[in-house]
């Protein structure tokens, strides 16, 4: 196309192949290799270890969490962590026992964990013998009103364990059981109602001594109604008791604690130290040293600290028990079927005259003297 000046326009582009298009630039894709866990905040990763521990069920739950890389692992570690842990993350093995697991239970006490505080005690004072170094951190435990140490330094005073027969303390060892009371401890709570019905550490009073008794067995059989453990037997009621599993000549289940009305309940489940030291000295010829004895009560697990530390049966003196409430359940429990002349607890009419009823369902069916 030309102009009048004879002149012509440029020609027009036209689209071919050698014409090469702008593209617009592409937007890169993220690194499929970072990590998006380490950009999280120290806090919390912290708040969340918190609660695991807190709530963990068993010492797993906890233990494949600081295995699973190096910064949980440092952050599990940490104090206040540690501090939060729950009592089922500290159970071992006695088999397992090492250097290791003492370091760990040392961690969480120094961290202010009172439960650590309390079985990391009663493994130094009844397991390794540790007795000053135990009997200090069961009383740290206590003085943050945890109710097993203040029971479990109760029950040492009335012993007097880790001296001597005249280092027994009774008045001292009403004020701690009373303590532990107060807080809703069971065993304390029945301790409590004998001391006060024997007159032992303290004034006699029947009356407020049943009241502590039946406050006792309502508090138990509320603790397995509010469980919601499925794996755990509920209560059940018959006109006929239904003797303990443990026994041989039974054939039913659940602990006969309120048997004579008719309520089989199961037996409550040990604390972790209980379990530790019953298969610590189960595991050494069932006792602390030459002479000495364990408890009776497969839930206590306490050994003697010196000979005839513990009472026992005035009957058949085949049985031993280091308190009154563990005398009590273990009687309900098992023995009252075991105890060799039966006979001589039975009346004319046939009917059990072992132990009268004091109002809590927990009979005295067998009396205790000191060996």
């Amino acid at each position: 196309m030309r102009t009048r000046r004879g002149l012509s326009y440029p020609p027009l582009p036209t689209m071919s192949s050698d014409i090469t298009v702008c593209r617009k630039r592409q937007k890169k894709s993220p690194d499929k290799t970072s990590d998006f866990f380490e950009s999280l905040p120290d806090d919390l990763v912290l708040s969340v270890l918190c609660k695991l521990s807190s709530t963990a069920t068993s010492p797993s739950d906890f233990v494949s969490v600081l295995v699973t890389c190096k910064r949980l692992n440092s952050l599990g570690l940490h104090s206040l962590v540690s501090s939060k842990a729950s009592h089922k993350t500290f159970p071992v093995k006695p088999k397992n026992w090492c250097d290791s697991a003492h370091r760990f239970l040392k961690h969480c006490a120094d961290a202010g964990n009172i439960e650590a505080c309390y079985t990391l005690g009663m493994i130094r004072f009844y397991c390794l013998q540790t007795r000053g170094s135990g009997a200090s951190l069961m009383a740290k435990a206590a003085m943050n009103s945890h109710a097993p140490a203040l029971y479990s330094l109760a029950v040492i005073q009335f012993n007097g364990s880790g001296g001597t027969k005249n280092d027994k303390d009774l008045r001292a060892g009403v004020a701690l059981c009373a303590r532990a009371a107060f807080l809703g401890h069971i065993d304390a709570l029945r301790e409590l109602g004998h001391c006060l019905q024997d007159g032992y550490g303290v004034k006699q009073n029947v009356t407020e001594g049943r009241r502590f008794l039946v406050q006792a067995n309502a508090r138990e059989l509320a603790a397995v109604l509010s469980a919601g453990n499925s794996k755990r037997p509920w209560p059940t009621w018959s006109l006929h008791p239904v003797p303990h599993p443990r026994v041989r000549s039974g054939t039913g289940s659940g602990c006969p604690l309120l048997s004579d009305y008719g309520c089989n309940v199961p037996a409550p489940e040990a604390h972790p130290a209980s379990r530790f030291m019953a298969e610590w000295f189960a595991g050494r010829g069932g006792s602390s040293g030459p002479g000495m004895r364990l408890c009776s009560h497969s839930g206590c697990g306490r050994p003697e600290t010196r000979k005839h530390e513990f009472r026992r049966c005035s009957v058949c003196g085949a049985v031993n028990y280091c308190s009154r409430a563990c005398q009590a359940l273990d009687w309900k429990f098992r023995h009252k079927a075991e105890c060799a002349p039966v006979e001589r607890w039975l009346d004319d009419d046939g009917e059990d005259a072992a132990g009268e009823d004091d109002g809590a369902g927990v009979l005295d069916g067998v009396m205790m003297v000191n060996s």
